[in-house]
């Protein structure tokens, strides 16, 4: 009940199919147990033992209807031997045996048709909630965390949490109902057998109990180790150049086999503990039903106080009671394996972002005045990278901020666009501070253009659109031109509707990063902040891409982060940058006639 508990709100929305499913298993269960009962009057019609009745009975109530069910069938039976044979009376019990049988057959498909809908349809809803989750946590989150657990949790483990939902129903309905009712009929048809029989029940569940005891800590290790290699080949797959460029494939290939053994070992610990299930209680089910015959062959064969049709029909309900409670044992298993498996899921789903919208968030929809960063502090773990860091950026101003590696310009453009929120301080736009306002209508106000052109397994079209959803193909063109990418997207094969491949890697470098930037001005927003957009490029592509970049920045405002000096020369204020801190600022002129740090920064570098 704590895991249905745990599920709710992703099964309530399918509750009708739960219902329409229990109400499918009760009947399943009700002409199980009768189809088995309907054995007796034609092993008694086969022995001659039925009670010959010849005067239809009479109903007197609910309290004798056993009796009254049992003298209506002798009647027929009777009264259709004398009139047409007992080989008539043979026939009919057949034809309601089948029927029966066809009927329980038919219920227990209605009941796994409704319960497929559910299943699937939570399974649907947990992986649309994860997936919005994931895009909706921090990048912090994802610094902690491995990329294949991730990926392990939303296609591993939801797929067990679908299949324990199964196990759930007929650990809790349809299996307890089966033995239910064979329990009442056992009882019906000898009260002192069925006493007998039950003393050993209570042992055999013990024993069962026993050995899935440790399965929900033994299938957390499994879906954890799934998770590890995962990441191992997600990590491989990224960055396959390197590691044959270092010829560092058997590193990672011992890495990938050290996981996939440890994964082997903890499987083969679950999986013989969840084998020992079917077996363990089918031989448990041997000895209950050995026990049985020697008890119940007795009262047939000695004290003659049950028929020898009573008994082999209680054979078979005793028999009807293991096969459901071996079906119990092993979805008790299932259900602890998907218990471990809803806690992974749902440790994502109730991971609480920093970074949410304020309830009473502000939509804000155009930039006027300026972007002013005040006093602002920032450290991702204990070390500040950013202390008191102080600028203003007008509307229609461009601002550079340069410095070395470490000196925390990339920083500002997480912070700016509201990846990371500060430590101390404040980000305003127009005098309002960014964590006032909804993070869509500050990104909305935003074009990001990154050192790595992040670009997707789709048509060139498509990239183009995620900046523009509803932009038309000569929009798209447009946006091309002004990025200087229509010089080489026209001769593809296939124009703007070219697939460019994983991760763009059918492009140079340039090509790439200048549907990056072609991204960005489609999107046409009034900030752009540029995040080492040149650095990774080689010169010609460089002046391709610098070219694109001014025809962006025109009478727009822009945050330019600059590893190549030559890209920032005309920007209207250069901040130079020194762990975390503004150590000068200016023009380019202005800062050169300094002769200070950025003067050296310059002279490290060669101008075109």
């Amino acid at each position: 009940m704590d895991y249905i508990k745990k599920l709710s709100r992703f099964i309530i929305p399918y509750k009708r199919y739960g219902i329409l499913n229990i109400i499918a298993n009760v009947f399943y269960a009700l002409f199980s147990t009768l189809a088995m009962i309907s054995l007796m009057p034609m092993i008694n019609v086969l022995f001659g033992e039925g009670e010959r009745i010849t005067h239809k009975p009479i109903y007197s109530g609910i309290s004798s209807i056993k009796d009254f069910s049992e003298d209506y069938i002798n009647y027929i039976i009777t009264t259709t031997s004398e009139l047409h044979g007992p080989q008539r009376s043979l026939l009919y019990m057949i034809i309601l045996i089948v029927i029966l049988f066809l009927l329980k057959n038919f219920f227990n498909y209605l009941g796994l048709y409704f319960i497929t809908f559910l299943r699937n349809g939570v399974l649907k809803d947990l992986r649309n909630e994860i997936y919005n989750k994931v895009t909706r946590l921090p990048i912090s989150y994802y610094s902690e965390k491995k990329k294949g657990d991730i990926i392990a949790r939303i296609s591993g483990d939801v797929n067990e949490v679908k299949n324990s939902l199964l196990a759930i129903l007929e650990l809790i309905v349809k299996e307890p109902l089966t033995i239910l009712f064979a329990i009442i009929a056992m009882f019906a048809t000898s009260v002192k057998l069925t006493i007998f029989v039950f003393l050993f029940i209570p042992i055999s569940g013990f024993i069962i109990s026993r050995i899935g005891k440790s399965l929900k800590k033994k299938s957390s290790r499994v879906q954890a180790e799934q998770g590890v290699f995962l990441s191992t080949l997600e990590e491989t797959l990224s960055g396959l150049k390197v590691i044959k460029g270092f010829n560092a494939e058997k590193q990672f290939n011992d890495t990938f086999q050290k996981s996939t053994n440890r994964f082997y070992n903890f499987s083969n610990v679950l999986m013989n503990r969840q084998n020992l299930a079917s077996p363990m209680s089918e031989v448990l089910g041997i000895i209950t039903i050995a026990v049985l015959l020697w008890y119940g062959g007795s009262m047939v064969l000695i004290d003659k106080t049950l028929s020898g049709g009573a008994f082999i029909v209680y054979i078979g309900l005793a028999w009807q009671i293991l096969t459901p409670a071996k079906a119990i044992s092993k979805a008790s298993y299932k259900v602890k394996a998907g218990n471990a498996a809803a806690d992974r899921v749902l440790e994502i789903l109730n991971t609480k972002s920093p970074l949410d919208d304020k309830p009473d968030a502000i939509e804000k929809t155009d930039f006027n005045e300026a972007i002013i960063l005040n006093n602002v502090s920032f450290k991702y773990d204990d070390d500040y990278v950013l202390k008191d860091f102080t600028i203003k950026v007008p509307k229609g101003k461009s601002i550079a901020l340069v410095g070395q590696s470490g000196s925390g310009k990339s920083t500002i453009a997480n912070l700016v666009t509201r990846f990371y929120d500060v430590t101390h301080g404040t980000i305003t736009i127009d005098g309002q501070d960014i964590r006032e306002l909804t993070k869509h209508s500050l990104r909305s106000l935003l074009g990001l253009v990154t050192q790595d052109s992040i670009l997707f397994n789709e048509t060139i079209a498509n990239n183009l659109r995620i900046g523009k959803e509803d932009a038309s193909d000569a929009e798209i063109i447009e946006a091309l031109k002004i990025a200087n990418a229509w010089e080489f997207v026209k001769d593809l094969s296939k124009g703007i509707e070219t697939n460019i491949g994983d991760s763009g890697n059918k492009l140079s470098g340039g090509q790439k990063q200048r549907l990056s930037i072609a991204r960005a001005v489609l999107k046409n927003p009034p900030i752009m902040i540029l995040d080492e957009a040149t650095s990774a490029l080689d010169t010609e592509s460089e002046r391709l891409v610098q070219i694109a970049l001014e025809n962006m920045m025109k009478n727009r405002t822009s945050i330019v982060i600059a590893h190549r000096l030559s890209t920032i020369q005309n920007a209207d204020e250069i901040i130079v940058m020194q762990k975390g801190q503004i150590v000068e600022q200016g023009t380019h002129n202005e800062l050169l006639s300094k002769a200070g740090v950025y003067s050296k920064l310059v002279g490290m570098q060669s101008f075109d």
